[in-house]
């Protein structure tokens, strides 16, 4: 077995501050496209369903994805691969405005949508696996919250820079800039060295085994280790179910804010950028209130917040209380989210943690598509406020499920769990592939 590398401390880390630096334009680039790409699409259509669908694309694709991109990371060269994608994906994007110049073409969007998050589901599954071989096992949790603060940084201030180009020059060229800001990223993962396990590369498949069969194996490997752990197993079930009510939620927001209150593009980008103040303070939050609280605790805690907020947004017809209570939307699935990702981080081995990964996000962003199709349809039909409030029931009935399954009192995490987790993968199945 390849001996760890000793990282140093997380402050004195300088890969994982180089890491976190080139990310944090990435994530502020990708922030303006989260908003540029529904408003490019409602300029050009006015239609809510037509937003849903970019979204149920995005979905769509992102599972499609998620069924190989877990043995695509395992077996290439981490580093080579998130390059590769952040200058194509620099290339999809900043041609956006030029084809503009003739025209909308909306399906130029539908395909640009499929590609982009092909290319963002690997990077961001190589993302994760990255992530323990620059920092030590101690300060993983904190880097985490670290990268999410980058994270923080680009909702709070991605929207509003969208809202005032979309409002300038139109949201064509946001797309653009998030263009730009690839190349950045890529240039600083040159400057980037992980540890030896997190290069990639595993060995070559077994001979006989066919390139179909065997990728529907490296996928069953992930999605078996996800089955088989206490705690992952009813985490992924629980939110596959919460996925299918929050993917659509921020088509939700813009047609709640631009059509039933009347308000434009700016006034969006605002409340987006403030609901980034719950980004920020789940990122610093995190670390804390898991240890104090622990993991299932504050993982269900963060789901009822989420049902709250859902439906406060589609009720009330006050911006400042709609911008509040978006900040603890994205607050609750801040935390969440950092407590999810670092569980796995903990409790996965490094050779197949991009395949579990990749499994996860597979199957519980599988209802994605189905949910943001649904709950738009719905809510042109019925309104967003009956929509909401179905909505956020639905989390807190979530909420109940989790308390019924071992993540009620849940504290894992931590180094021993990924040593012990470590020790169960190098049983025969792994050695014979070594």
């Amino acid at each position: 077995m390849t001996a760890p590398i000793d990282h140093p401390s997380l402050w004195r880390n300088r890969d994982f501050n180089v890491f976190w630096l080139g990310q944090a334009l990435s994530v502020l680039g990708g922030s303006i496209s989260l908003l540029a790409l529904p408003l490019l699409v409602y300029d050009a259509t006015g239609s809510l369903v037509q937003m849903g669908l970019i979204t149920v694309i995005s979905g769509v694709g992102a599972i499609t994805t998620g069924l190989f991109a877990g043995y695509v990371v395992d077996r290439t060269d981490r580093r080579r691969l998130m390059i590769t994608c952040d200058l194509v994906r620099a290339l999809l994007l900043g041609a956006v405005p030029f084809i503009w110049l003739a025209g909308p073409r909306i399906w130029v969007l539908y395909v640009l949508t499929a590609l982009v998050t092909a290319l963002k589901t690997l990077f961001d599954v190589a993302y994760v696996t990255a992530v323990p071989n620059l920092v030590r096992a101690e300060d993983l949790i904190a880097a985490n919250g670290r990268l999410t603060a980058a994270f923080a940084f680009g909702t709070l201030c991605g929207p509003a820079a969208a809202g005032f180009i979309a409002a300038g020059v139109g949201p064509d060229w946001a797309l653009g800039v998030d263009g730009a800001t690839f190349l950045v990223s890529a240039a600083s993962l040159r400057w980037v060295t992980f540890g030896r396990q997190g290069a990639g590369g595993s060995p070559a498949a077994e001979p006989g085994a066919s390139g179909a069969g065997r990728l529907r194996e490296m996928f069953a490997e992930g999605f078996r280790f996800l089955w088989a752990h206490s705690l992952l197993r009813p985490l992924t079930v629980l939110l596959t179910l919460l996925t299918f009510v929050t993917m659509g939620a921020t088509d939700l927001l813009v047609f709640r804010i631009q059509n039933d209150l009347r308000l434009g593009a700016a006034t969006v980008g605002y409340v987006i950028a403030v609901s980034g103040l719950g980004v920020v303070a789940a990122a610093f939050a995190a670390a804390p209130l898991r240890r104090t609280f622990g993991f299932g605790a504050c993982w269900l805690g963060s789901t009822a917040l989420i049902g709250v907020s859902v439906a406060g947004i589609g009720v009330s017809r006050s911006l400042p209380v709609i911008a509040v209570l978006a900040a603890v939307f994205m607050f609750g699935l801040t935390l969440g989210a950092v407590c999810s990702l670092t569980l796995r981080q903990e409790v996965t081995p490094d050779p197949l943690l991009g395949r579990v990964t990749s499994a996860f996000w597979t199957v519980h962003n599988a209802s994605g598509p189905v949910g943001a199709a649904a709950l738009t349809v719905l809510a042109a039909r019925h309104g967003v406020p009956v929509v909401s409030v179905a909505a956020g029931v639905f989390c807190l009935a979530i909420v109940g499920a989790g308390l019924l399954t071992p993540l009620r009192g849940s504290r894992a995490g931590g180094a021993p769990a990924r040593d012990a987790a470590r020790g169960a993968f190098s049983g025969p199945r792994r050695s014979s592939r070594r």
